[in-house]
């Protein structure tokens, strides 16, 4: 009976969701921008997630010119799917009513050449891939094993260690990715102005000011503060309360 209950509950979670979702999108074209905020938002109470979900309330707030949340919701959307062209473009343009110029540091180099490779791809494209290199190597060595001719085994011999090399390749990749991905804690500041302090102290003195909209990274978390770094790499602490993270 109690799992008959669960299932109820969870169909009417859902239900519940899609209205919420149909209706934020029709105030949307009606441009009641923030009662649709409000039935996005609703949505995300029953812990539903998805990228048009996200990129949505992003435009909404867009429209509100409530700059940090429509850019911390098109990051969350293209954070769920990375090759969504629309949140791209629409993250360009809410980064444009920023005010903070953050020019990145550039990679160089080897190491450069070896972050753009590993980064075509993410770690579930990386194991997708390594997935069909061990095929690969399976077919060659079944090949290699029962081949009579000489000529034959020579080829399944040579396929068999380029499958192996590319899956290596692969496996290595997908680490990396996963690694970074891991490591990447980016967050938006949603404070209007922000003094980032030298120390994680009320009273220390500011490093420099950041304002609303800012991406930052996550580096370091001590109680209530969080060290961050901006693409620059220029380094300072603020308290949680002035940031969201994506992640």
């Amino acid at each position: 009976m109690k799992n008959v209950f669960y299932i109820l509950l969870l169909f009417t979670q859902i239900f519940w969701a899609q209205d919420n979702f149909e209706a934020g999108n029709k105030l949307y074209r009606q441009d009641k921008f923030e009662e649709a905020v409000k039935a996005y938002e609703n949505v995300l109470k029953t812990k539903k997630h998805s990228a048009e979900l996200y990129f949505n309330l992003g435009n909404a707030y867009y429209k509100l010119n409530k700059t940090a949340p429509a850019i911390y919701n098109y990051e969350k959307a293209l954070l769920l799917n990375p090759g969504y062209s629309e949140a791209k473009n629409n993250l360009q343009f809410a980064q444009n009513m920023t005010i903070d110029e953050i020019k990145p540091v550039q990679e160089v180099g080897f190491g450069k050449v070896i972050h753009d490779f590993t980064s075509s791809h993410t770690y579930d494209g990386w194991a997708k891939i390594a997935i069909g290199f061990s095929v690969i190597f399976l077919l060659f060595f079944i090949g290699y094993y029962f081949s009579a001719a000489t000529m034959l085994k020579r080829i399944f011999f040579v396929g068999l260690f380029i499958a192996l090399v590319g899956l290596i390749i692969c496996v290595a990749s997908a680490i990396a990715e996963k690694t970074r991905y891991e490591n990447d804690k980016p967050a938006i500041i949603f404070a209007d102005t922000i003094g980032v302090k030298n120390e994680p102290k009320e009273n220390a003195d500011d490093a420099f000011i950041l304002h609303e909209g800012t991406k930052v990274q996550v580096i370091e978390v001590l109680d209530n503060w969080r060290k961050i770094q901006l693409a620059d790499e220029k380094e300072g602490w603020i308290t949680k309360e002035a940031l969201k993270e994506i992640k």
